[in-house]
């Protein structure tokens, strides 16, 4: 680990803080008129989610941190864990569900993702930007209804409710933005 001043902290740097490791969301470098100059960082503790607003002079020092990113494939899911497998050591790990949060219906069987380790332990579990889905459900196109920006609910193959632009059929797959839990295009 390296020691970085409080100046150079920017949104996504990993840092160790209080005890534990925190993520940079937002950074705001302020200069008052009286006083010395200070960056406001709003700081995000990967254990737990809590967040912290904390002011660092550029005088402070904290402990920058290297997470190892690792991608390994996904395998099933028993009583609330998830499977995955390293791919080149072949080695199993389980990780909480609610790791993904509400994401959780686009992980799919055999998908790659992202894990995030510091030492052994994984911290956060990313999954690939776009996923391929099927639209179960989606209500007839209106006439008069083309106008552009229109959208109309859809449920996905995997119980996900999206909006969808109306030239979507049922029975089609698009293309959905994992992260922003959006249609994204035709697949």
């Amino acid at each position: 680990m390296a020691k970085i001043s409080g100046n150079e902290i920017k949104p996504g740097t990993i840092i160790e803080h209080d005890g534990g490791l925190w993520a940079a969301v937002k950074t705001n470098h302020v200069k008052p008129g009286k006083g010395g100059a200070f960056a406001q960082v709003e700081l995000k503790n990967l254990r737990d989610g809590r967040k912290l607003n904390e002011r660092f002079r550029s005088e402070d020092k904290v402990e920058a941190v290297d997470l190892e990113m690792k991608e390994q494939q996904f395998l099933y899911e028993v009583d609330g864990m998830l499977v995955f497998m390293d791919n080149t050591t072949f080695e199993q790990i389980e990780l909480p569900a609610d790791l993904l949060g509400e994401r959780r219906p686009f992980l799919q069987d055999g998908m790659t993702a992202t894990i995030q380790y510091y030492g052994d332990e994984a911290l956060s579990l990313r999954l690939p930007q776009k996923v391929i889905c099927k639209v179960v459900e989606t209500e007839p196109v209106l006439n008069g209804q083309t106008a552009a920006k229109s959208f109309k609910p859809a449920i996905l193959d995997n119980g996900v409710r999206i909006m969808v632009p109306p030239f979507v059929g049922p029975d089609e797959d698009i293309v959905v933005h994992t992260e922003l839990m959006e249609y994204s295009e035709r697949a």
